[in-house]
């Protein structure tokens, strides 16, 4: 039966779903969120975004939308990963509340009104926390409990699970963040940037029935760079001198270190300077040194360049009492 949506009703839930080859789960996924959603009573769309597939994901998807008029599908060009497939349907989606979901079915859609309810309590983001996961042991769980944990201590943002895509943002909080890398999956630690309230709830967690999972180990890595960058930007973003020039005096200082080393042995033991490495030690932690305090200063230019060119700001104003509401109040 098609389903038309009122033009007059904008909605008000955008379910995000990227889909990498899941041409066997979609049209199940697609009924368990209709079965889903209709619940709630609100209106929604769903946004499923095909992520270069290579089977026959885009013709389901067409065929999909072609029956109901809230189904909205993007195709891309090529495979851009799962952060950048999430971040066009966000981009995509008009819904003041943004609801990301994996199309392998692992996720149950079943476990949208409890996100929902989460919500109105007064909460910004809530996120699923698959408590009996259904993955390999070793190479799944135990593995994304020690990245969990990890992530959690270097961000400050305490969740036992990152990486499951099942969450719920109030959209305002989601202004101005742009994902890069792997980077999809920290997106509560950027909401609690801008003072969110964030809270866990269980959520149910299948294994796959169809297809084969697009995850593997060397992720890891690239999770692990990820959250570098992300704790570089939350502490030094405004004022990156502090993090290059303190590397580069600490080099310099090494430098004038070895050399006086060097004369120490030269003149007490007297062991010529060419017997040594300390010399050549000294003068590359010396030129790292200069590097780094010249690397500083160009990424200075570069954070001003950024800010000013974007009309941001390095503060965020939350509420004002007796004044204008400002046209730029903070970090877009």
């Amino acid at each position: 039966m098609e389903h038309m949506l009122d033009v007059q009703m904008q909605p008000v839930l955008s379910i995000i779903v990227p889909v990498y080859n899941e041409e066997r789960n979609l049209p199940t996924l697609y009924a368990r969120l209709v079965e889903a959603l209709d619940k709630t009573g609100q209106n929604y769309e769903i946004v499923l975004v095909n992520d270069g597939s290579k089977d026959k994901s885009w013709q389901t998807l067409t065929e999909l939308a072609a029956q109901d008029s809230r189904i909205k599908v993007i195709d891309l060009r090529r495979n851009s990963g799962q952060t950048a497939a999430l971040m066009c349907g966000i981009d995509h989606s008009v819904g003041s509340i943004i609801i990301p979901i994996d199309a392998d079915l692992q996720n149950d859609p079943a476990d949208i009104p409890r996100l929902l309810e989460k919500l109105n309590e007064g909460y910004d983001v809530v996120s699923g926390w698959r408590q009996n996961r259904k993955d390999a042991r070793f190479r799944r769980t135990l593995i994304s409990n020690a990245a969990n944990y990890v992530i959690s201590k270097i961000s400050g943002v305490k969740l036992r699970d990152y990486g499951c895509s099942l969450k719920a943002y109030r959209r305002e909080v989601l202004d101005g963040v742009r994902l890069y890398g792997e980077m999809h999956r920290f997106v509560p630690i950027y909401a609690s940037w801008m003072g969110a309230r964030i809270t866990e709830v269980a959520v149910n967690h299948s294994p796959r029935l169809h297809g084969q999972s697009n995850y593997g180990l060397e992720r890891i890595l690239k999770v692990i760079l990820d959250i570098l960058v992300i704790k570089f930007m939350d502490r030094h973003l405004v004022k990156p001198i502090y993090v290059f020039g303190g590397l580069g005096f600490a080099a310099i200082s090494l430098s004038f270190l070895c050399l006086l080393w060097a004369f120490c042995l030269k003149y007490i033991e007297g062991i010529s300077l060419i017997q040594t490495p300390l010399p050549l030690l000294s003068a590359m932690a010396f030129l790292a040194g200069v590097m780094a305090i010249l690397l500083g200063i160009v990424t200075e230019i570069l954070v001003r360049t950024y800010f000013e060119s974007q009309g941001k700001r390095a503060y965020l104003v939350k509420a004002t009492r007796n004044l204008p509401v400002p046209q730029k109040s903070g970090v877009d």
